[in-house]
């Protein structure tokens, strides 16, 4: 029995998805665990490259490839994925879809976009796609979960009585007009036929993953964003609205803590971050430039260029602590090639005082300047590397390096787009 949860150890978009797809193949069950489709993941199967946001790449694998009851599921977005799977000839029979995730609908993302215009130059920096707002109805009780659209009796009314909800916070608050009668016919009727071509994978999916673990089988925990979005732990108000670190999985799964073998945290070998808020080894000109360009550090969902810095392992201090950090996963290691140094930041200097220790206090945050150590460049690493011998000295030791300041071993280091240019260095199942 091996239950493993995949957690982005920074502020997101660290990789996960390749970390994730690599493993599928040990895996016999991928279980997404909380987020929408404000995260998108790029994995490259057979040479050809996908971006996701909601179906587990293990359904390019043919593993039981689950959306568990923590995400929030724009079925919009779900259909149209599957269509493109489809079209590839990949196979949706492994697909299933809780019966108790939340359903994101056309008022939540009029009401995000109209939150964030309303805030100004205090916005959080949303995808504008209704996450936020799904999840504010998941906690005030008004949500509405796939087993509600697909109940045809009771649907028409709830979906009724929260556009009369909406509609008064839209016209009282943001001065909108809201949605007509027309509007909520047209709603319906959209997802009545949403619900036609999605119930024949819903089912309950917490009993699903929990027989899966108990009968020994090879579980896959996948979340999206980073520790640093988390809602409790992360750099609030500039978080995401669900929990990224590992106790998320337990509770956006719906299985015991006790199942849980290891956590694996994906850390990109520096650091990017998508929005506001504060950033303390944030890189700017020729350095960040050409980080960004080789790594292609773009928004999958946005497309919006990643502010980029050096790595910070007081970020990652944070990942180890609230989930418990089993091993690493280091992502991007060929994007540094050719730099002449490379730094790592050990902790932060405020107002003539270190801190070891990731501060709350934004304020304080912004103030603080990064401690860094130095460590020599290496040369390009060559296309199709997979073992740790072929990397250069210098790569190693900069690997060492991190392995050895944060105090959590490495077990993958990816150097390349491509499955094969992955070296394992430790099993994970």
């Amino acid at each position: 029995m091996t239950a493993t949860i995949i957690v982005g150890g920074q502020w997101g978009d660290e990789g996960k998805g390749k970390i994730v797809d690599y493993l599928a193949s040990q895996a016999d069950c991928v279980v997404r665990y909380q987020g929408g489709n404000n995260a998108g993941h790029t994995v490259v199967v057979h040479g050809r490259e996908h971006k996701m946001h909601l179906v587990p790449s293990g359904i390019f694998y043919g593993k039981l490839s689950i959306i568990g009851n923590g995400v929030v599921l724009d079925p919009a977005v779900l259909t149209r994925e599957m269509d493109y799977l489809g079209s590839q000839q990949i196979s949706l029979e492994p697909l299933r879809i809780s019966e108790c995730a939340h359903v994101i609908f056309p008022y939540h993302i009029r009401q995000d976009i109209l939150e964030e215009e309303q805030k100004g130059s205090s916005r959080i920096g949303t995808t504008r796609l209704g996450i936020g707002p799904a999840y504010q109805d998941k906690s005030a009780r008004v949500g509405i979960r796939v087993i509600d659209v697909l109940d045809g009796e009771g649907f028409p009314a709830v979906l009724r009585r929260n556009l009369d909800l909406k509609n008064s916070l839209l016209r009282r608050v943001y001065g909108d007009p809201g949605f007509s009668d027309g509007d909520y016919r047209d709603i319906l009727e959209r997802y009545q036929a949403f619900a036609r071509r999605l119930a024949p994978f819903v089912t309950d999916t917490a009993v699903l993953i929990h027989d899966a673990v108990t009968q020994g089988r090879n579980v896959l925990f996948e979340g999206a964003q980073g520790t640093l979005l988390d809602l409790d732990h992360g750099t609030y108000p500039y978080v995401t609205s669900s929990h990224p670190i590992a106790g998320g999985a337990c509770i956006g799964a719906g299985v015991g803590p006790t199942l849980i073998n290891r956590v694996v945290a994906v850390v990109k070998c520096y650091t990017t971050r998508v929005g506001d808020g504060p950033f303390p080894t944030e890189l700017k000109g020729e350095t960040a430039e050409f980080i960004r360009e080789a790594g292609h550090e773009y928004g999958t969902t946005t497309g919006r260029p990643r502010r980029v810095g050096w790595l910070d392992l007081v970020v990652v201090g944070v990942t180890r602590r609230t989930s418990g950090a089993s091993y690493l996963a280091l992502t991007r290691l060929d994007t540094l090639s050719g730099l002449e140094t490379v730094k790592i930041c050990v902790a932060y200097r405020h107002e003539g005082r270190r801190l070891d220790v990731f501060p709350h206090s934004l304020k304080v945050l912004a103030a603080c300047e990064p401690v860094y150590e130095e460590f020599p460049g290496w040369e390009d690493i060559g296309p199709g590397v997979s073992q740790w011998t072929d990397l250069p000295a210098a790569a190693q030791g900069y690997v060492k390096a991190v392995e050895e300041l944060s105090g959590i071993p490495v077990a993958m280091v990816s150097v390349g787009r491509e499955r094969v240019e992955t070296i394992q260095l430790a099993s994970v199942f």
